[in-house]
């Protein structure tokens, strides 16, 4: 079995990808709140993205509760650059035999612009290349560590994690502009559960996942995060798939 969380899709396609290529099952977290029976299976892999340099934390209570069984067990983040020792810290939830992290699209708008389609197209081809190695590892039940950790890692993946976790997941930010047409869909789509449509426009509570798939997701870009998104390109990884 495969699980997976996923904001924008990077997560969502590399574990559909992994279950195609070993033969196996992925599903989603947010819809498979207990996995039932685990015990025969031969392999448990975990597929999520790095937020911070640190696991999601959706994934990361998901895994804690998770029974330890004698399966081959690994772990594939998805990041923009380097993933710290998210990896590392996520094995403190479930132990992992193999880890990896794999380059994909940013989708990141509250910091930065998302790549250009070029970009965006390379890092796809790229990730298939290193999924079909992947795969392969995984089915000889290969030990690997491959984890692109980047400089001051531990730094990283402590202090500045922690200042994303208690204060970067603010939901204060999110508004929406004159675009939205009060579709309802960021309410169904949010994996926290987090947004109600109030006077047909969204409302956000307290939790977040910083996940951005409202944000990424909405058909009229009518969603905004403080002052730096407006004119920002959005990204969902299945807009660029038939490309």
């Amino acid at each position: 079995m495969i699980f997976y969380f996923s904001g924008t899709g990077n997560s969502q396609w590399v574990a559909e990808q992994i279950a195609a290529l070993t033969g196996d099952t992925a599903y989603d977290i947010v819809k498979v709140n207990t996995p039932g029976d685990i015990s025969k299976e031969q392999q448990i892999g975990f597929v999520f993205p790095v937020y911070a340099w640190g696991a999601a934390e959706p994934m990361r209570d998901f895994a804690s509760r998770l029974p330890r069984t004698s399966a081959f067990s690994f772990g594939i983040c998805t990041c923009g650059g380097n993933a710290g020792n998210a990896m590392k810290q996520f094995s403190k939830s479930y132990p992992l035999a193999s880890s990896y992290s794999l380059i994909m699209p940013n989708n990141y708008i509250v910091g930065s612009d998302t790549d250009d389609d070029a970009t965006i197209l390379k890092k796809i081809q790229e990730a298939r290349a290193q999924l079909e190695i992947i795969s392969q590892e995984i089915l000889s039940r290969k030990a690997v560590y491959r984890v692109t950790e980047g400089s001051m890692a531990f730094l990283k993946s402590n202090l500045a994690n922690w200042g994303f976790e208690h204060f970067a997941r603010n939901t204060k930010p999110f508004h929406v502009n004159e675009n939205c047409v009060g579709c309802g869909l960021c309410q169904k789509n949010c994996p926290a559960g987090t947004i109600s449509i109030n006077n047909g426009k969204p409302v956000w509570k307290e939790k977040c996942y910083q996940c951005l798939r409202c944000i990424n997701s909405c058909p009229e870009q009518a969603i905004e995060y403080g002052s730096g998104t407006p004119g920002r390109k959005r990204y969902t990884l299945w807009q660029h798939l038939s490309k």
